[in-house]
This record gives C-alpha cells, structure tokens and sequence, in this order.
C-alpha cells in the first residue's frame, strides 16, 4: 500500500500528538485525517508551521502536568475511610473496591477519576 507522510495537528489515538510527522497510508490520510483537520501534508510551507505546532503540544502537555500535579496534591491531602460489618471473629463481610475508592475520591473532590 502507498503511504504518505503527514504532520499531525492534532492527538490521534494509536498514532501520535500534534507536531509529530508520521506516516500512513494515503487513503486514511485522503479520507479521514485531512478533511478532520487532525493533520496537514508535508511541504516545506507546513514545515515552518511545525514549530508553532510544537509550542502548542508544549503549552498543552504543561497545562495537563499541572492539573495531574495538582489533583495529586488535592488526593494526598485527603483521610478517606471506610466502614465494613464485620463477623463475630473480626472478618469483614464483603470487600473494598477499586469502583468503591473511585466512587468516594469523585464525592470529596469534585473532579473526574479514572
């Protein structure tokens, strides 16, 4: 299959970030990345363009670093406890989840977690 080389603009998921040159076959570039504006071709006019996509991604990963940064400092200042019934030999009935520890971090915190 012929491919081409295209500069991407955007995140595409199993292929790159923006600023990134890569390779694909032309068809998807022809009929899904382009006409998405998720990449342009390479020329030597959207080479010089690269740079300003490169001051993008970097602007776009330090922003995403800070927010992480900061959720991280927001969920070590946290004391999260649980209570569970418990047997007459001290077992615990049932257990805590991963979903369980998600649910309660969503309640006091406000944001999004995965």
């Amino acid at each position: 299959m012929p491919s081409t080389e295209i500069i991407l603009t955007d995140n595409v998921p199993g292929l790159g970030a923006e600023a990134d040159i890569v390779k694909v076959r032309r068809g998807y570039a022809r009929n899904y990345l382009l006409p998405h504006g998720k990449a342009h071709e390479v020329t030597p006019a959207s080479l010089r363009q690269l740079e300003n996509l490169k001051k993008k991604r970097a602007e776009r990963e330090a922003r995403e670093l800070n927010e992480a940064e900061e959720l991280a400092r927001r969920i070590n200042k946290l004391r999260v406890t649980f209570k569970l019934e418990t047997g007459e030999t001290g077992k615990a009935f049932g257990s805590i989840t991963a979903q369980d520890i998600v649910t309660r971090l969503k309640n006091e915190i406000g944001d999004e977690i995965d």
